[in-house]
């Protein structure tokens, strides 16, 4: 009779330790590799350069609010979202909210081409090496953060978002009134 037992032992042995292996290494495969940034820290200063060759750098909109979406062409959600990312821009612009898109496409070609097909009206930046991206500890594309005037994270969404839902409209709204 002890035999069946040891038989089922093993498994469960298996189990425990690939278990207690995943839980030790779980935080470093959500982060891929960066160290992220946390709802309530400072976000993480970075400098990006724009297709027209102007340096980007997020202390250049101290003061204002900051929509910060990493994307890629190759995502389709990514895809999807743009089209209401582009109206919430349209639609807070001229209150001071900047919308910046962070793209991780490793071709310009693709970028470029999608840009001028989607009508992408707000600022946008490549960042093949995806440095910023592992510096905010993006991992799932398309992901925001919302960046208070004051520099700090206030707001992290993973995945698409309907930014022309009438509550992202109201916590914008919210947050503009102060």
């Amino acid at each position: 009779m002890a035999l069946p037992a040891k038989r089922h032992l093993l498994p469960a042995l298996i189990g425990l330790l690939t278990a207690g292996f995943l839980a030790v290494l779980w935080p470093s495969f959500q982060n891929a590799g960066g160290t992220g940034v946390a709802v309530g820290e400072e976000a993480p200063e970075f400098q990006l350069m724009s297709d027209a060759g102007q340096t980007i750098q997020l202390k250049d909109f101290k003061g204002k609010f900051i929509v910060v979406n990493f994307w890629a062409t190759w995502c389709p959600p990514c895809v999807e979202e743009m089209p209401s990312l582009n109206r919430f821009h349209q639609r807070f612009a001229s209150r001071g909210v900047v919308v910046l898109g962070v793209s991780v496409d490793d071709n310009p070609n693709a970028y470029q081409q999608f840009l001028k097909r989607a009508g992408v009206q707000f600022l946008t930046v490549r960042d093949p090496e995806r440095k910023v991206s592992r510096q905010y500890g993006t991992f799932k594309y398309p992901e925001t953060y919302f960046i208070d005037r004051q520099g700090k994270v206030i707001q992290k969404i993973i995945g698409m978002a309907d930014w022309n839902d009438q509550q992202m409209i109201d916590y914008m709204e919210q947050l503009l009134r102060g």
